[in-house]
C-alpha cells in the first residue's frame, strides 16, 4: 500500500460534515441484523448474480460473511483473497479483473 493512501483517506475523513455522517453510520449498524431476513428473502426469490471479493484476513468482516451469501445464492461467486480489510488497496488489480470478468458474463448491452 502506497503512502498516498493515508493522505487520501485523511482528506476524505476531514471533509466538512463527515464526522456527523460517520457517527450516523455507526449508529445505524445496530439495525443491520434486523434487515438480514429481508435481504436473504430477496436473494432467494430473485437470485441476483453476486460477486464477493473478500479479504481472507479481514478482521472487521471475516470470511464467514462472504461465505454466508452461498446459503441463499448457491451460484454466488465468492473469492477469498490473501488480504485484509483493505483488499482493494492491496489487491486492486486482482479484484478489478474479477469484476471485469463477472460483469462481462452478467451485464448485457
Amino acid at each position: 500500500m502506497g503512502p498516498e493512501t493515508w493522505t487520501l483517506d485523511r482528506a476524505g475523513l476531514d471533509r466538512p460534515g463527515n464526522k456527523e455522517v460517520q457517527l450516523q453510520l455507526f449508529w445505524d449498524h445496530q439495525f443491520d441484523l434486523d434487515a438480514y431476513p429481508a435481504f436473504q428473502e430477496y436473494f432467494r426469490t430473485h437470485r441476483p448474480p453476486l460477486l464477493a471479493a473478500w479479504g481472507r484476513g479481514d478482521e472487521v468482516f471475516g470470511p464467514a460473511g462472504a461465505e454466508a451469501f452461498a446459503r441463499d445464492l448457491p451460484d454466488a461467486e465468492i473469492h477469498l483473497l490473501d488480504a485484509g480489510h483493505f483488499a482493494l488497496e492491496t489487491h486492486g488489480e486482482e479484484i478489478a479483473a474479477l469484476v471485469r470478468d463477472f460483469l462481462g458474463r452478467h451485464v448485457r448491452d
